[in-house]
């Protein structure tokens, strides 16, 4: 098997990792974006796939910005290929050249659909459940490259939580990623051109975007409300506001029920678990009856 680079930051990239691993699958070094501050108190956090690396003494590298001297570092490891998953920056010419047999990367979606930053969330939030995973050659343009190889991944309950469709499909990409590469690199997998004029495109998700109205009469409005739910199930959360003695309270929504309405009764959505601002998590039954 060739010997690579992995460029990853997330947990998609952890679980990736891991599954390589167990196919003997380890790479020279890891590159993954910068220690970042996180939560309220600001606390500078390592990339999950920091920690990972440290943990299987792999060496790490943490590049501000992909440039003259990151290709120079590169260059001398002298990898055979660079494999790609959740890595948030976008990686320039100058890097894809570097390895003899190029890039690969895995995404969680079946390209051309769903190209961008938020392809997990967007599956979910279009209530889209013919999704899966596509490894392509990269080139230069936002996942935009030729493919090996695509799996369709089915999920037992629709729509799963972000952290389940995030674990189920880092395994499948790997799975099939690891199955691929020796055609690829003996040069016998034809590689096939996406239909470019078929693309979509995803965007970067915000805080903003978590705001829902689960009290909404609007079968439309709660379906989409309890797909935030799961969309959104780490950041940024799905979250409504309540007034309580003129102030408004922020309470982020964990869990709910949906049923579909029959012989004209309306659609239900049912809070069962949330996190009042400054709480703990409960039901919502209890914030209820403490509210």
């Amino acid at each position: 098997m060739p010997t690579f680079i992995f460029f990853g930051t997330s947990e998609f990239s952890v679980i990736v990792l891991e599954t390589l691993r167990g196919r003997g699958l380890l790479p020279q070094a890891i590159v993954t974006t910068p220690d970042r501050p996180q939560g309220r108190k600001l606390i500078m956090t390592e990339p999950p796939t920091k920690v990972w690396a440290k943990e299987h003494g792999i060496g790490v590298f943490q590049f501000e910005t992909l440039d003259a001297d990151a290709v120079s570092i590169l260059t001398d490891i002298k990898a055979d290929l660079f494999i790609v998953a959740s890595y948030g920056k976008i990686i320039p010419q100058a890097i894809l050249d570097i390895p003899h047999y190029g890039c690969l990367n895995i995404h969680p979606s079946i390209l051309p659909k769903y190209r961008g930053a938020s392809p997990l969330q967007t599956t979910i939030l279009n209530d889209d459940a013919d999704t899966g995973v596509t490894i392509i050659k990269m080139d230069a343009g936002m996942d935009h490259g030729p493919i090996l190889t695509s799996k369709k991944v089915s999920f037992e309950n629709w729509p799963p939580t972000f952290e389940d469709m995030e674990r189920l499909l880092a395994i499948a990409g790997a799975e099939i990623l690891a199955d691929s590469i020796p055609a690829f690199i003996s040069g016998s997998i034809e590689l096939i051109e996406q239909n470019h004029d078929e693309a979509t495109f995803t965007k970067k998700i915000t805080k903003e975007d978590g705001l829902i109205d689960p009290f909404s009469t609007d079968p439309q409005t709660l379906r989409l409300a309890f797909l935030k739910i799961h969309a959104f199930e780490g950041w940024p959360g799905a979250y409504f506001f309540i007034e309580r003695k003129g102030k408004k309270i922020r309470v982020l929504a964990k869990e709910a029920e949906y049923e579909n309405g029959a012989l004209g009764s309306p659609d239900i959505l049912t809070l069962t678990r949330v996190v009042p601002e400054g709480g703990k998590e409960m039901s919502f039954d209890d914030f209820q009856k403490g509210f």
